[in-house]
């Protein structure tokens, strides 16, 4: 008897995760040409490019990005992509586009939660950013911050007057917990498909 090969287990595996023919669909409804559709692929691809400038980031060093002009146009891409990726649209948009559409209808409730899950973990993530900035702004958010988190009792675990604990947290830990976060929304968007509008009907599989 023959043994199963890697490509049928990895195969095995994705059906087992998602429908046939959803990991990389070509076609959706028609309701998904909406523009609110479109944030959550632009949440994820700005993430790639915060990813890709971080990882740049930290292999030029910590002073790098302070004195050499390819270190600061590598920092505004790895700041602009975090603020396209968090404060100002992508992100937000996406969340609250997807509350008003009360996007846990369908037996999506787990979908909804890992994707405020990754938004808090993201809240952490950026916060920990501007604590390893090493400038002024990082001294002044993390002595203003450590009172708070002294108060509330995690301050001798997350210590934001520790760099090189935020730096751990930023380039490492955190990053991480969102990618896996992450992947496993776009695994459940898969599962279940993407959330109609209140008025229309679910596809039939």
């Amino acid at each position: 008897m023959s043994s199963t090969t890697w490509t049928e287990r990895v195969r095995a595996r994705i059906e087992h995760t998602v429908p046939p023919g959803e990991a990389l669909p070509d076609h959706q409804p028609a309701y998904v040409s909406s523009w609110i559709y479109v944030f959550g692929v632009l949440t994820l691809a700005a993430f790639v490019v915060i990813v890709v400038t971080g990882c740049v980031l930290s292999l030029g060093g910590v002073d790098w990005r302070h004195t050499s002009t390819t270190g600061h146009f590598v920092n505004s891409l790895h700041l602009w992509s975090v603020e396209l990726f968090f404060f100002f649209f992508f992100m937000v948009i996406h969340l609250w586009g997807k509350f008003w559409m009360a996007a846990w209808r369908g037996g999506r409730a787990l979908t909804w939660v890992t994707g405020v899950v990754a938004f808090l973990a993201s809240i952490a993530t950026a916060f920990t950013g501007y604590l390893i900035q090493t400038n002024f702004d990082s001294q002044w958010i993390s002595t203003q911050a450590k009172d708070g988190l002294n108060s509330v009792g995690i301050g001798a675990y997350f210590n934001v007057l520790n760099t090189a604990q935020m730096v751990l947290f930023h380039v490492v830990l955190l990053p991480i917990a969102v990618g896996l976060i992450a992947v496993v929304h776009v695994i459940l968007v898969r599962r279940k498909g993407v959330v109609p509008p209140i008025d229309a009907q679910e596809p039939v599989a």
